[in-house]
């Protein structure tokens, strides 16, 4: 059982940002360092300058080229972001996502942050793979918080909430590479019969149903019914 949530930096920029947040990790204990595609490639030297001795961290990095591959093993990821979505999630402060998160961890579950890049922060269909959004109050007319602040928030909270993990029957939840390859799977059935239209609708009908499954507590045997229902339709259809 894993006693500490990943952080998965999705398309970081700069290296030495990268090596701020494993500094701002270390700091608190953290060590599950994720990245998706970091723009200027993976090593980064300059990430290594920065990091000031954390290098333990950059050192044990996993990077991946999307979201499904930096969670593999999650089943519960929360997305940090600045400003409101139009997508109905579970929304948080530092304080309560890390508590949730450490409930979750005393079950014997596995949990990511996702925190996005320095120009834009996470998209909508980043947002829509998680299962939850962490927001900060900061002041509305100055909302801008770099890279490492994120990470060193969500360091802080966790660390400061931090208590020997609970004994609890761990539920069966699906992962979220899972979760990933049944809505792929479902948008291929769809999209083979038809139903994304018109097309230039296809792409908001896709991230509505992406973010319906991650609401969704999936387990496994959740997963493997979907899938055998799917395919018996396509049988029946072509039969």
């Amino acid at each position: 059982m894993t006693s500490q949530p990943s952080i998965i930096l999705v398309r970081p920029q700069l290296g030495e940002n990268i090596g701020a947040a494993a500094r701002a990790m270390l700091n608190f204990g953290l060590t599950d360092m994720r990245l998706v595609a970091p723009r200027d490639g993976w090593p980064n030297p300059k990430a290594t300058a920065m990091a000031s001795g954390a290098t333990r961290v950059l050192d044990g990095a996993r990077v991946a080229d999307d979201i499904a591959g930096a969670a593999e093993g999650c089943d519960y990821l929360f997305a940090t972001t600045a400003r409101p979505r139009d997508l109905e999630k579970p929304v948080h402060d530092p304080e309560g996502a890390m508590r949730a998160a450490r409930e979750m961890i005393a079950q014997g579950r596995r949990v990511g942050i996702l925190f996005g890049g320095e120009r834009a922060g996470l998209a909508n269909e980043d947002v829509a793979r998680a299962q939850a959004i962490v927001t900060v109050p900061v002041n509305p007319e100055f909302a801008s918080l770099n890279l490492a602040q994120c990470v060193l928030l969500m360091s802080y909270e966790w660390r400061r909430g931090a208590v020997e993990p609970l004994e609890a029957e761990a539920p069966d939840v699906a992962p979220v590479e899972d979760i990933e390859r049944f809505a792929r799977h479902w948008e291929q059935r769809l999209e083979d019969s038809g139903f994304f239209h018109p097309p230039e609708k296809a792409g908001h009908m896709k991230l509505t149903f992406r973010n319906f499954w991650s609401r969704m507590p999936l387990t496994r045997n959740d997963v493997q019914l979907m899938h055998g229902a799917l395919r018996q339709l396509v049988r029946r259809r072509d039969g």
